[in-house]
């Protein structure tokens, strides 16, 4: 069980963002440390060399005034102004034996031997090591062939160097602690919102409940527009799945009806001796029933065509005012059977790239909800005008209206503003408009007064919305 939750933790995103900063940190620390060590010896041996060049000029400068005497004099007062001084002085012959030599009261005079050996005799500057501690000297010549040698231990400088790496050793230690230790905090701080939006994906998973939402904090960083974002998504999901249930339901009661009609003209037709006329009658009611099934079955499929944009269409020259003869011509009946006037206004000129019969569906299915919602003596009017660079196709009528809460729904399929379903209609005919609208690159909207009224508008560009597609079989879809 511990190994498991070991192996579990190493996978997960905090332990790795911890290990990475208790990494990157140290390494930075590091960095910078070996930067500073880096300074801090160039500047030690600088400071060295310069002490080394100013004492070499000015040793040589009273040697040439005074000679040795004078030289010798000037090491003491030297010395005797700083004990601390580390610097030996060597005068010695072309053979490099030496005539003259003052070393730090800390160390012995028969370790300087060693700079008398053939092949020890530092031009420039070197560092010499067989004096029993490295050294660094420099040396000069003088006016009588003598030179002079001048040189500092660097003991001193390694000793402040070796502090420093000690000192360097012991902060890393808990540097390293405290940047895994730091680096956990920050990233179980950090990435605890990915942790609610994992909890809250999981209770989803296990218990199907989507009305729980992500608790947000106000940070304003990418993960609160992540849990934001994830918010919304439930809220538009658990939105869709309460209107697919609400679809279904409304399916399922319109479709029992043709189908439990279906199933009692049969079963009457089986039981009774009414004779080839009987039988010819229970036909025709079957396929009246059967008719409106497919006509709901056809509709949510075009649909569906229409959103995932596959919908075919026949695109042509369309002349409003034919169009609005057409569909008015086809409600004339209904109309004057209900005493409802319907009149039109288009200009003749007015024309877009449409598919016809597909138009022709819209504004049907838009006159048909019209006429069914308005009372007798009411009127329905329809009207096509250029609105800028749109054609604007309304269809107002004198009806019910729609309630204002109810409006975003009615564009859903199989809903219906009259829930006690008392008249006629599949509550497909507004989802049909708004797909076809949008398969034809346009918009639609409507505006409504309870008591009073609707006003439908389609605006659609009058170049159409892409090249000529195939034909399709029309077919009428009414409510």
């Amino acid at each position: 069980m511990f190994l498991k939750s070991l192996s579990h933790m190493r996978k997960s995103v905090s332990f790795r963002i911890a290990v990475w900063y208790s990494i990157l940190f140290p390494l930075s620390t590091m960095l910078v440390m070996g930067v500073f060590y880096f300074l801090l010896a160039s500047n030690e041996n600088h400071k060295d060399r310069q002490i080394l060049h100013a004492k070499l000029d000015e040793f040589t400068s009273q040697y040439a005034e005074g000679g040795l005497k004078t030289l010798e004099r000037a090491i003491r007062r030297d010395r005797g102004h700083d004990q601390r001084v580390s610097i030996f002085i060597r005068i010695a012959g072309p053979d490099n034996v030496t005539r003259f030599l003052s070393v730090p009261k800390s160390e012995k005079l028969e370790d300087y031997k060693y700079l008398e050996h053939p092949g020890v005799r530092p031009r420039w500057m070197d560092l010499v090591t067989g004096i029993g501690h490295p050294t660094e000297a420099i040396s000069a010549p003088l006016p009588d062939g003598n030179f002079l040698q001048v040189g500092r231990s660097v003991k001193y400088r390694a000793i402040l160097l070796d502090r420093f790496r000690e000192l360097f050793v012991g902060v890393m230690i808990p540097v390293i602690l405290l940047a895994f230790a730091g680096g956990a905090f920050l990233s179980h701080r950090a990435l605890s919102p990915l942790r609610g939006l994992i909890d809250m994906v999981r209770f989803i998973i296990d218990t199907g409940k989507m009305h729980n939402r992500v608790p947000e904090n106000l940070t304003g960083d990418e993960l609160e527009e992540l849990i934001t974002l994830f918010n919304a998504m439930l809220e538009q999901i658990e939105t869709l799945i309460d209107s697919m249930r609400a679809s279904l339901d409304n399916a399922a009661h319109d479709l029992r009806t043709p189908i439990a009609r279906l199933r009692s003209v049969v079963e009457v037709a089986l039981q009774s001796d009414q004779g080839v006329e009987g039988l010819r009658e229970a036909l025709m009611d079957c396929a009246e029933e059967s008719e409106r099934i497919l006509i709901m079955v056809n509709t949510l499929m075009d649909i569906s065509e229409a959103e995932s944009g596959v919908m075919k269409l026949h695109l042509e020259e369309v002349k409003l005012s034919y169009l609005f003869e057409d569909v008015s011509q086809l409600y004339d009946y209904v109309a004057e059977d209900k005493n409802i006037t319907v009149t039109t206004q288009c200009p003749p000129e007015l024309t877009l790239q449409a598919d016809y019969n597909r138009m022709s569906q819209v504004l049907a299915n838009l006159v048909d909800n019209a006429l069914k919602y308005s009372q007798p003596g009411g009127s329905v009017h329809l009207s096509a005008q250029n609105a800028g660079e749109e054609i604007a196709i309304s269809v107002e009528d004198t009806g019910e209206g729609i309630p204002a809460e109810e409006i975003p729904r009615i564009w859903d399929r199989l809903y219906r503003v009259d829930k006690s379903r008392t008249r006629r209609g599949l509550g497909l005919g507004l989802s049909l408009v708004k797909a076809i609208v949008q398969a034809h690159g346009g918009s639609i909207e409507v505006q409504s007064t309870p008591g009073e009224g609707s006003r439908f508008t389609v605006r659609l560009s009058p170049a159409g919305p892409h090249p000529a597609g195939e034909s399709l079989t029309p077919y009428l879809a009414t409510k």
